[in-house]
């Protein structure tokens, strides 16, 4: 770790059309978060400046480090809009921030969100930060998850963690997708988070792809062919998972603390109930990294970008997240 007590986490602004630059500034001007991290923002100063001003926050980005990376043209994309300008600058400030951490000059990575089209107006190719994260990390084992921190919202001590098997990929693509390798490497990547984040005997609830668990084969055969062979494979080495088990009551079961943590199969099975309960604390995590990277759950909210009312609670508690996970 570089700082003497506190981990230094590098904040990227993320698409500037979008809230990125308000949640950045808002969480900056919480005194919660210089209490834990030493913030080192990366993006266009002047965009920072101008969010801050017309925030009223000015005070906000005082003591701030920062790494200043300048797009031309950046400054006159409209709030609100898809932009190849701001498409372009939001890959620089992540690709800048992931070469911080990899070499150490960072404890960690936050990420304000960016939009997916204007990455690629941008001319580059990614679904989003995730993959673009596994490659220029070097990793082929990853994947994305949602944590929801100990609050009201769920009953397990240590939170709630909901890594997906598949990412950002079209739900026909989904069976073809799933292996019983990836299944498995996915819930041994969520019983160590768990770990990590202070669950001892992390208790992982594995979700079924087809409805009612495939009701014995007669909605499909995935179950009893791919994830329970999957599970099997791991509870052999200790680790408690359990499933395939139906995913909507799956959920429920976690949220009302029978789980401390579920794999679900593709995106929209673990985002939409995660999402439900918790929107503005959910926190999005990449695993499997040799760095930390966290962000809020939450996109790039174009409709309301002008208005200037945005909620930081999600981009605080993922610098509350990266913090903690950053001591480990």
């Amino acid at each position: 770790m570089t700082g003497p007590t506190l981990p230094r986490l590098a904040i990227t602004l993320g698409d500037i059309a979008g809230v990125g630059p308000e949640v950045v500034v808002r969480a900056l001007a919480d005194k919660s978060v210089r209490a834990i991290c030493q913030p080192v923002v990366i993006g266009d100063h002047d965009i920072l400046q101008r969010t801050a001003e017309h925030l009223g926050l000015r005070s906000a980005l005082d003591g701030i480090d920062g790494v200043v990376i300048t797009t031309p043209g950046l400054c006159n994309v409209p709030l609100g809009t898809v932009d190849a300008c701001a498409g372009a600058a939001a890959f620089d400030y992540l690709s800048t921030a992931i070469d911080m951490a990899l070499n150490g000059s960072v404890d960690g990575i936050v990420t304000a969100p960016l939009s997916k089209y204007a990455l690629h107006l941008a001319g580059h190719d990614y679904p989003g930060h995730t993959e673009i994260l596994a490659e220029r990390c070097g990793v082929t084992e990853f994947a994305m998850m949602l944590y929801v921190p100990p609050s009201e919202f769920v009953r397990s001590p240590q939170g709630l963690a909901v890594a997906h098997t598949t990412l950002h990929t079209s739900i026909a693509s989904v069976p073809e997708l799933l292996s019983q390798d990836r299944i498995a490497d996915t819930i041994k990547l969520t019983h160590d988070f768990l770990q990590r984040v202070g669950c001892d005997t992390p208790r992982i609830g594995v979700c079924a792809l087809n409805p009612h668990a495939g009701e014995d084969g007669l909605f499909g055969n995935e179950e009893s062919q791919i994830i329970h062979p999957a599970i099997d494979s791991l509870v052999q080495t200790g680790i408690n998972a359990q499933g395939p088990l139906p995913a909507d009551t799956l959920l429920k079961r976690a949220v009302d603390g029978e789980f401390d943590g579920v794999v679900a199969m593709y995106h929209d099975q673990g985002h939409i109930a995660l999402k439900l309960i918790a929107f503005g604390r959910a926190v999005n995590v990449t695993l499997g990294l040799p760095i930390v990277r966290t962000s809020p759950s939450h996109g790039t909210a174009f409709d309301i970008a002008d208005k200037y009312e945005a909620d930081p609670t999600g981009m605080i508690e993922a610098l509350r997240l990266a913090a903690k996970l950053a001591r480990y």
